[in-house]
């Protein structure tokens, strides 16, 4: 690709754009791989630049598709990884290919005129992401058949030669190759996980058996069960990756490691529990292309939009994110972060742990164990004159005392609270020693949220309310602002289909409710006020709480309103 189209498309919105290519041709990778591994340019917004600038057809691909075997019999694995390129159909004597860079040398002579050659076939060029290079690269792999073979391969070496059970049926994905049946087994299905956008990998022994199950979308879906004796050193794999004792199954152990999976590195968490059936390994995928979202994908509607952007612009004040565990809080604080990321403002963040790396932000992790936390990494912070600071979260007295003044002291501070609502978040930091008086100059603006799973768009179809959702959902309208009052309650589903693999759900997405801080709700912190009394307050201020925001978005058929209802 030529360094002068992309400068000239891209320099206005990205004025670092030469310094990526720099980067890029320094580190010796591609730009596309460097804009993809780094997360720095959207997918859709690179591919749209190629279309314009090669004026060719572009292929997008649908949840989960695979490309066909008969296409990917007409070229070799090999070849395509070489010259990054993907046979997508072949119908009607043509080879449709997609191609990630039309310009990569030699591509012309040696793979497209040779393939018309011995098929006696036209080839059609389509443009295809690096992204999507990299997942539908590993549609050559049968899944299914490999993990057999490494199972069949560990027992036999081990001298057992009983017959597995049949895992269940795969859907796509994988990384590079190592030596020994167990490496390449864990491999398998690391990279299975992280092609179907699971968030974490359950490794759990039963009491005849192994199972392996992935949470996908929020839920845990079985994904293979083993033989007991294939768990043992398949957990001793992952303590190998992590630097943990070998020796030591009696005791909780946690650890980290980091693997390049699909073109990108990528961070895994791990934490081993013993359980009385042997040791239970839980996997966290710290994911950048899933984690890593900008404040418009968060799922906010205009309403709540409006209110985050202009809190964002403030050079100084909190901005609190509440909800339980595994509510999205730390997505949002990234993806706001990232909003506020300027060359010219230094951040600093503090996290334990460090989820996803952020290219221009100064992240330092905590380490309770030496005496590194909250408090003493904050006291360290405002010695290094940030103008931004993270807390990963307020936990205790002492950091919610210091997070408050560097608030106070013309900093922008974000954090987190485990409340469950937005205006339980004041109260909780009076209970924490913070001085009222300092709360209504030191918080702009507390939001609260849950994660639904959005409704998969074809296969969307409006069903009757139940009676009783109706119902509870009609009371939440009777404290809704004047333009919902007489909002019309709808309710859908899917059923599934080929397009979201007949799972109904295409991912992810929030709800919220949010206020900012204003004279009522100052007098009220004054006053010690308690939850309920500021909620009161909150109603007649046109706040739209997190159940109304669930019942707007399923009304809209974005998400079932009984999972709103579930979930707040």
């Amino acid at each position: 690709m030529k360094e002068e189209a992309i400068i000239s498309y891209f320099k206005e919105k990205y004025p670092e754009i030469r310094n990526w290519l720099l980067d890029a041709k320094i580190s010796g990778v591609d730009f596309e791989d460097y804009l993809f591994a780094k997360n720095l340019i959207s997918v859709d917004e690179f591919l749209d630049f190629k279309a314009k600038t090669y004026n060719l057809p572009v292929k997008k691909f649908e949840v989960d598709e695979i490309l066909p075997k008969e296409a990917l019999s007409k070229l070799p694995e090999e070849t395509a990884r070489n010259y990054k390129i993907l046979p997508l159909e072949f119908k009607n004597n043509i080879l449709f290919l997609g191609v990630v860079d039309p310009e990569i040398p030699n591509l012309q002579t040696k793979v497209i005129d040779v393939l018309k050659n011995n098929l006696k076939a036209e080839v059609q060029l389509f443009l295809i992401s690096a992204k999507d290079f990299y997942i539908h690269l590993e549609d050559y792999i049968d899944f299914e058949a490999e993990l057999k073979k490494y199972i069949l391969d560990f027992r036999s070496a081990a001298g057992r030669k009983i017959e597995i059970e049949k895992p269940v049926t795969f859907q796509q994905e994988t990384i590079s190759v190592e030596e020994g049946p167990i490496i390449k087994l864990f491999e398998l299905l690391v990279r299975k996980a992280v092609s179907l956008k699971a968030s974490d990998i359950h490794l759990e022994p039963l009491v005849d058996k192994a199972r392996v199950r992935f949470r996908l979308y929020g839920d845990l879906k079985t994904f293979a069960y083993f033989p007991k004796d294939v768990h043992f050193p398949l957990v001793n794999r992952v303590k190998i990756l992590t630097n943990l004792r070998l020796d030591e199954t009696r005791v909780t152990q946690d650890g980290r490691f980091r693997a390049i999976i699909q073109g990108r590195e990528i961070d895994f968490r791990v934490g081993i529990l013993p359980t009385i059936n042997g040791e239970k390994v839980a996997i966290r995928i710290l994911d950048p292309l899933i984690g890593l979202k900008k404040v418009q994908e968060l799922g906010l509607a205009d309403y709540h939009y409006e209110i985050v952007e202009k809190n964002l612009k403030k050079s100084y004040g909190m901005i609190l994110v509440t909800g339980p565990t595994g509510s999205g809080k730390t997505t949002t604080l990234y993806a706001m972060i990232q909003e506020v990321n300027k060359e010219k403002i230094n951040i600093i963040s503090l996290e334990d742990p460090v989820e996803y790396k952020v290219l221009g932000i100064n992240q330092s992790q905590v380490k309770p164990e030496i005496g590194y936390t909250f408090a003493r990494g904050l006291r360290e912070i405002l010695r290094q004159d940030p103008d931004v600071i993270l807390v990963g979260e307020i936990r205790d007295e002492e950091t919610a005392e210091l997070a408050t003044h560097a608030a106070l002291t013309g900093h922008l501070v974000f954090s987190t609270l485990h409340t469950n609502t937005s205006s339980g978040a004041i109260p909780r930091l009076i209970d924490m020693g913070v001085k009222p008086y300092f709360i209504p100059s030191t918080i702009n603006l507390v939001i609260a949220q849950r994660l639904v799973r959005y409704l998969c768009p074809d296969c969307l179809q409006e069903k009757e309310c139940p009676s009783e959702l109706l119902a509870e959902a009609q009371k939440v309208l009777e404290d809704a602002p004047s333009n919902f009052k007489n909002l019309k309650i709808r309710c859908f589903e899917s059923k599934g289909c080929q397009k979201c693999n007949f799972r109904g759900y295409i991912g992810r997405t929030g709800i919220f409710e949010m206020f900012e801080m204003n004279k009522e709700i100052a007098d009220l912190v004054l006053k010690y006020a308690g939850e309920t009394q500021i909620l009161e307050t909150l109603k007649k201020q046109n706040f739209i709480s997190l159940r109304l925001d669930g019942i707007i978005k399923a009304s809209q058929g974005l998400v079932s309103l009984e999972e709103v209802f579930k979930v707040s």
